[in-house]
């Protein structure tokens, strides 16, 4: 088995983020990423998508 490249592993975090993951692609993630890579990437995406909102916010208020 083949590990993903960090580029794949946060276009299935940010896949399954917005819910458009296909089963496929769940599948292949789960048999050969490792849990804490995609628990890292999900906590750096969540951050990003937290501070996104927070300046939009600013900005506009």
């Amino acid at each position: 088995m083949a590990k993903q490249s960090i580029t794949e592993v946060f276009k299935s975090v940010f896949s399954a983020f917005i819910g458009v993951q296909n089963e496929e692609n769940r599948k292949k993630a789960f048999e050969n990423g490792s849990l804490s890579t995609y628990i890292i990437a999900g906590l750096i995406l969540t951050s990003l998508f937290v501070l996104t909102i927070i300046v939009l916010v600013s900005t506009i208020i």
